[in-house]
Parts: structure tokens; sequence; C-alpha cells
């Protein structure tokens, strides 16, 4: 039988199963819009700008475990997809991105909106092609879900030329994808995970180190098991924080820049560092000659490029991590080390001890979601609140974190949350952001409240770019450079902090909240962080902005210096 593309393109997503599209119009893609349109199982998302469509596609991808599909028009809609698309690949997020394009007679002749897309795209992205021919069209979108979602899962980019959408053709979707020169690593190397079991055995301060490679590959359940069969210690970068349970007496917390005392100091201290799903960047390293130098490395990633990267190990494995976690369960047994323990409560009690004395808004902020939702999903944007987020949220199966780690976006938090509330209509979705995160996707509320999503979304304003502020104030002398969000022209050149002489902050979040048809709710102290989160708990129909006003030279401690050794540690100021 002989269809269109559009009509092929159809049948393909219903076929993978896609429910939700997200997607923005043009006269690249009006057509595929269009026979979407004459249909009911795909629901069809309209966000305001292509970067935050990206974004919430990720986000849906994230908190379902499915795979995101997004669709623009050429040109500026594809290109504004760049910044979603790098930081999915960053963090691993299955992506299926769909990009309309000029015909294949105008490919090359600088047409209206022509951009090569798939050239842009092509080092940040995981597989990217422009369909030439209707007949390759079901075969090149069965092989891009199969891509994105296999190995280690990651964004695909389909250029999609309009002639190929219109053209007639067979109706036949493949029911397999076969790669040549594609073949993900399936099983494990059981020799290797012997070696595992044996230094595991002889060693005195075991710790696994745990990435979001275990939660891409839906692992944390039998990590628990392992963790507390084994009574090995846990640390974990951002992105792998959850999955294991934060109140499991064997979770240490964050290591890196902005981890805790505890977990930077089992890490230099441990003899075997058992590594699951991360990469070894240089945000959790610090310095990397001075990293784990007592240890032995044993490193699991499903990428065999990640392994020795920046880290060289001593046991690499090329591994799903759940793959790799399930075959040691059946081999391993109790090794637990009490002198080795009890070093690490000693550190754990130092971070108590510190997190005792603070008085921020920002971990009462915190600690007061931890306390009212028992099931909720935490969306941050990137900054300051995400490193309180990250060190002071609790997490277990039923609260989980979302968050740009590997690319660190800014603007992410708001879309990301939209996903993941569409992408889950029974759980309550939190979305933390700065002020200057929040404004850069800021259009997006009109998404939020159309699609009358009860997101409670948390502004934490210090009038400040507040992460960079605060390198600015520890090593900068206080010289503020661009970084101050209240500052006019009318401002001295050179201002060093905050000030009643300061101008008023614009926009008015509340203001521009209720604007949007969403509800509006400031909070200046402490006591009235519970009755905010009540009010915002009970709006139903619409997202629920609550601007908490930060003290302007808040730090986020502890602190790493950037290219330092993890044992020099800022602890106060």
């Amino acid at each position: 039988m002989q269809i269109k593309g559009t009509e092929l393109f159809v049948k393909a997503l219903n076929h993978e199963g896609v429910d939700t599209l997200f997607a923005y119009p043009g006269s690249y893609d009006m057509d595929i819009l269009d026979t979407l349109y004459q249909q009911n199982d795909i629901e069809v998302i309209l966000p305001r700008h292509e970067q935050g469509l990206i974004h919430a596609a990720d986000g849906y991808a994230r908190s379902t475990g499915k795979t995101g599909i997004c669709l623009v028009t050429s040109g500026p809609g594809a290109t504004n997809l760049v910044t979603g698309i790098a930081t999915a690949n960053y963090d691993s997020v299955p992506l299926v991105c769909f990009t309309g394009q000029v015909s294949t007679n105008l490919i090359g002749n600088d047409a209206f909106q022509e951009v090569d897309i798939i050239g842009i795209t092509r080092p940040i992205c995981k597989y990217g092609i422009t369909v030439r021919h209707r007949e390759d069209l079901g075969r090149i979108i069965k092989e891009a879900f199969y891509i994105a979602a296999s190995g280690r899962p990651g964004p695909v980019v389909i250029d999609l030329p309009k002639d190929m959408m219109i053209a007639m053709g067979d109706d036949a979707y493949p029911e397999t994808a076969s790669i040549r020169g594609y073949k993900p690593n399936a099983g494990v190397h059981n020799g290797q995970l012997n070696k595992v079991v044996k230094m595991l055995k002889a060693a005195k301060k075991p710790l696994f180190l745990i990435g979001g490679g275990v939660h891409t590959a839906a692992a944390g359940t039998s990590l628990t098991k392992l963790v507390n069969q084994t009574k090995v210690p846990v640390v974990t970068t951002i992105m792998g924080k959850g999955a294991i349970d934060t109140a499991n007496p064997l979770y240490i917390g964050n290591l890196g820049m902005h981890g805790i005392y505890a977990a930077n100091m089992a890490v230099n201290h441990c003899d075997l560092l058992i590594s699951i799903g991360t990469r070894f960047n240089d945000r959790i390293t610090g310095r990397l000659d001075t990293f784990a130098t007592h240890a032995k490395i044993i490193h699991i990633d499903i990428d065999p490029a990640s392994i020795s990267k920046n880290i060289k190990v001593d046991v690499p494995i090329v591994s799903d991590a759940k793959t790799a976690i399930d075959a040691l369960l059946e081999m391993t047994d109790c090794c637990e080390q009490q002198e080795w323990i009890h070093e690490i409560y000693d550190h754990l009690a130092a971070d108590h001890n510190a997190a005792a004395k603070e008085s921020s808004l920002p971990q009462k902020i915190i600690q007061q979601i931890n306390t009212l939702f028992k099931d909720v999903i935490v969306v941050t944007d990137v900054g300051q609140h995400q490193m309180w987020a990250a060190a002071h949220l609790h997490l277990s199966n039923r609260k989980k974190l979302l968050t740009s780690g590997g690319l660190g976006t800014m603007g992410y938090g708001l879309p990301a949350a939209i996903g993941a509330s569409l992408g889950n209509p029974d759980k309550q979705i939190i979305c933390i952001s700065g002020d200057g995160g929040m404004q850069m996707n800021i259009q997006e509320l009109a998404t939020a409240t159309a699609y009358e999503l009860p997101i409670i979304i948390c502004i934490f304003n210090n009038s400040y770019l507040g992460m960079v502020r605060q390198w600015q104030q520890l090593f900068y002398d206080k010289r503020y450079a661009c970084t101050c969000l209240r500052k006019k022209k009318s401002c001295q050149e050179q201002c060093q902090g905050p000030g009643l002489q300061c101008p008023e902050y614009s926009p008015d979040f509340i203001k521009l909240a209720e604007s949007y048809g969403a509800y509006g709710i400031r909070v200046h102290h402490p006591n009235d962080i519970n009755a905010a989160f009540l009010k915002a708990m009970n709006n139903k129909d619409a997202p629920t902005v609550i601007e908490f006003i930060i003290d302007s030279e808040e730090l986020v401690l502890p602190m790493v210096r950037g290219g330092q050794s993890l044992e020099n540690m800022i602890l106060d100021y």
C-alpha cells in the first residue's frame, strides 16, 4: 500500500509506543503536523520556544525511562535545539529529534531557512542523518529509536526534507533494526568480575562510586541489594544521587567540587574504588594526580570510550550497570570492615556538625521539601540552588532528582519540569531555579499554564548569577563583573555588593507569574516556608511560583577550587 511519508512517520511513532510529542510548527514540518492533527493516539505538546521544547522532551525521558521525541522546523527551529541536544548527550538521555528541512533539490543552495543541522550537531549527538530517499524513511526512523535507547543512550537527529515527507511510498515499517558496525555490549566479562570479587575480599577500605549510569540502566534496586549484601559504603556523583536511598546507613553523600567532606575523604582514603556508571569528570576528581591515590580502581561503564579516559583504572569492565551489578550479586557476600565504616562516620560527624551550624534559607527550603513531599520529582536549573538541592535533598525510589549535570545548562529547569509533569501526571513536580536561570526559559510558564500543570516552581532569588558571584566573592576580591541582575545604567560602575542604594529587582516574578495565569507567592522569612508550600500544594489547575528572597552573599559550601585536590576543601568563610 502506498502512503505519504507523513503518514509513515505517524505510523512509526505509534509502532514505537510514542504517546507524547513536543513540537513547534514551521514551513518544513507543517505537513507532518497536519497528519498528526488527524489522529488521537499521540498528544502533541506546543511549548513556546524550541529550546524549551527539547528540554521538556529531555525531562520527559529522564523521568519516565522512555525515549523523548521532538519535532521542529528547519533553520532557526533546528538550531534552537542545539543546546538541548548537547545537554542530553552529556547526560546520556535518549531523544529522537526530528527536524524539518528544505526539499532535497534545494539543499546546498542557501534556500530560506536551510541549515546543515546534521553537520552542526554531529559532535554533540549520538547519530544524525538526512533522509534523502523515501524508501529509506521507515528504516531510518526505526534505527533512530534503536540507537537512541541502546548502549549508552543519547540524542539522535533525523533531518526530514519536505519532499520526502509528502512523497508516496511503501507503508511498511521494520520490526527490528540491525545496523552493521553498531553492536552495543549486552553482556559482562566474568573473568573481570572474578577479579573484582577477589579484590573486594582483600580490601580493607572498599568504596562504591556511583554515577548517573546506574539511573540510566534502572539499576537502583539491584545496587541497593549489592550494597546491603557487601556492606560496602557508597558515594555518588550529583547525577548518581538517589540510585540508593539517601537514608541508607551505608550512603555517605556526593563527592567532588561541592561534595561533602566525608565523601571526599572516603575517596582519597579508600584502598579499592568500584566506580559504576560515571566518566570521572573534573567536577568529581579535582586534581587528577591526587585522586584516590591509595586505591585500586575498578571502572564499570557501558561506554568503552569513557574507561581510562580521565583516570587510569586497574580493572576495566564494559557493561550495562544493571547487568554487571546483577552478576556481582551472584558472586559476592559480606565484606564489612568496621574500622573503615567508623572512620567514615567520624568524617560524617564533622559534616553534620557543620550543617547544624547553618541557618541558611536555602537549606531550610530543601529541608521543608524533604518533610512535606513523599512522592515527588525535583527538577533543578543550574547554579547555587542546584548544589544546595544536590547536597540536602533526601532521595529514594519515590523521590527523584533531575538536573543538567554534564553540560550545566541554565534554563533547563522549568521546561524539564514541564516534561516530567506531562510524563508523570500522578506525581508532584517541583522545579528549583535561580533568578538568573529562570529567566532563560521563563516563557515556558505559558506552556505550564496552558496544560494546567500544578508544578511548584521555587525561585531562589539572590539578585545575582549566584554561582559565578560566589567565585568572584572568594577568588576575585568581590569584583562582581556581569553578575548583578539588579544593575542598571545609573548604578556606579564598580560595585562590590548589594546595599540600600540598589535598584528594585526586575522583573517582579509574582506579577509576571500572575500575568501568565500562574499563582505567585513571595517568601522573605524561614517561618513562612511551610505555609507557602502548603498553599502551593492546593493549587491544582496551574503552576505556582514561590519566590524565595535569598541573601545575596550566601555561599554553597563545602567547595573545592577547580584544579585542587579533593582534600583542599573550603569548609567555612
